[in-house]
């Protein structure tokens, strides 16, 4: 018994520098964006917006490939400025927001690609469904405090999925040729974080 106890407090003190090296932030949604952009009648982007999210990011400046990242993102606050267009993204169509109110992203792993850039692999979930993609990240700043006394860092990243991966399928053909909305969707977001108070 002695032994064991022994041996968990070992595993217990290694493991200590690794978890006092991990600081929370917690995603800004006030100065933050969930864009995403498709393909129109095969001429021209769509752009829209979801303006209801939340998420954690775990930042470990001394082994960032330690760091976790968990957002939810609410699917019935989706906005591309034309009320009818996103009534329609809500409905069973695409979204389906009222049998699946929320998508969420999860990391699985992190990795470094030079220069302080990263490829943050997860699982996203959309339409009840999870697909792993990888997320190309930029180079995170540095800590800023801002003049309420918030500590703040920041990044972009940007990913493209294929939405029918999803089950959203629904389109029309044109006479032209092609299709009304695109298969490929290009996400960027831009994220503003605010480091946890400490407890």
């Amino acid at each position: 018994m002695k032994q064991l106890i022994r041996i968990i407090t070992i595993c217990l003190t290694l493991a200590l520098p690794v978890l006092a090296s991990a600081t929370t932030w917690n995603i800004d949604p006030d100065h933050s964006n969930v864009g995403f952009r498709v393909k129109h009648l095969m001429v021209s982007n769509v752009k829209g917006n979801f303006n209801k999210y939340s998420g954690v990011v775990d930042i470990d400046d001394k082994d960032v490939t330690r760091s976790k990242i968990d957002v939810t993102i609410d699917t019935n606050s989706i906005n591309t400025n034309v009320q009818k267009r996103d009534d329609h993204l809500r409905s069973a169509d695409f979204f389906d927001v009222t049998k699946y109110p929320n998508m969420t992203f999860v990391s699985k792993k992190v990795a470094k690609t030079g220069k302080g850039a990263l490829k943050v692999t997860g699982d996203l979930t959309i339409h009840g469904i999870t697909k792993e993609v990888i997320l190309n990240v930029e180079p995170l700043s540095k800590e800023s405090k801002d003049p309420w006394g918030n500590i703040r860092r920041g990044t972009s990243a940007s990913t493209t999925i294929n939405r029918k991966d999803f089950g959203l399928t629904w389109n029309k053909a044109l006479e032209t040729g092609g299709v009304v909305v695109g298969d490929e969707v290009t996400i960027s977001l831009e994220v503003e974080m605010i480091k946890a108070q400490s407890k």
